[in-house]
């Protein structure tokens, strides 16, 4: 038990599945796993443990944001023996070859936080994911038939959409093809880096500067179904 964690160590696997939505938590539970239970509710930051396919998998909520994540993967890492950590997120995009309900892999995070510099004094921008962890993902997603998107991702404080410019929320950044835009990634990688963990990163993209499909609930639905399988599948490999 931790200041955020009510959960008995032998309640959480060693595989945690990590959405940013604590009712999406509790959705994946409901619909994909078997014999699961309720392990975690302090600040309603929900957490379910249960069976996929007779593999045991966590489902435990982040909350928004690289310091909401970076309190729940400490935790999870350094008291609980968690391995692997795969963050399942919806994402936007400023990229012209991404389109709304591609499902992207992130293989490394840019972040202008000072979230490392508060944390132990490092100047870091840009973080990998798990090379193992990716490689299991891709070989899931080819034998699921699942388009995978694979590259650098940015990890915002700011919602991109809120911004007053896509041109000004660009300027922040490297001239690089980053494939999406989300708000956690860099602070989950950054801790897997400090206790020598495994995390990655798979975002459905639900917005984008570009391509202006709205998507239907069930659309919505449906597109996070396929990522969600996707990291269930790569959970149990």
């Amino acid at each position: 038990m931790t200041v955020h964690i009510e959960s008995k160590k032998e309640d959480i696997a060693e595989v945690v599945l990590m959405p940013g939505d604590p009712l999406r938590a509790k959705y994946i539970a409901d619909k994909f796993l078997t014999d699961y239970k309720l392990v975690n509710r302090v600040r309603n930051m929900f957490a379910y443990t249960g069976y996929y396919k007779d593999k045991r998998v966590t489902v435990f909520a982040s909350g928004m944001g690289v310091p909401s994540i970076g309190i729940y993967s400490y935790e999870l890492y350094k008291f609980y023996d968690v391995k692997k950590i795969i963050r399942i997120g919806t994402s936007g995009s400023f990229n012209k070859d991404i389109k709304v309900k591609d499902v992207v892999l992130s293989s490394g995070a840019y972040c202008k936080s000072y979230f490392d510099q508060l944390f132990d004094g490092e100047d870091i921008d840009y973080i990998e994911s798990s090379k193992s962890l990716n490689d299991t993902i891709i070989n899931t997603a080819n034998s699921l038939n699942i388009p995978l998107k694979i590259g650098k991702t940015i990890t915002s404080d700011v919602f991109d959409l809120y911004s007053d410019s896509m041109e000004k929320f660009k300027s922040n950044f490297p001239e690089e093809d980053y494939l999406a835009t989300e708000m956690e990634a860099f602070g989950l990688f950054y801790m897997a880096s400090k206790f020598k963990r495994e995390a990655t990163c798979l975002l459905t993209v639900v917005d984008s500067f570009y391509d202006k499909n709205s998507l239907t609930s069930e659309e919505r639905e449906k597109s996070l179904d396929q990522m969600i399988t996707l990291a269930l599948e790569a959970a149990i490999m």
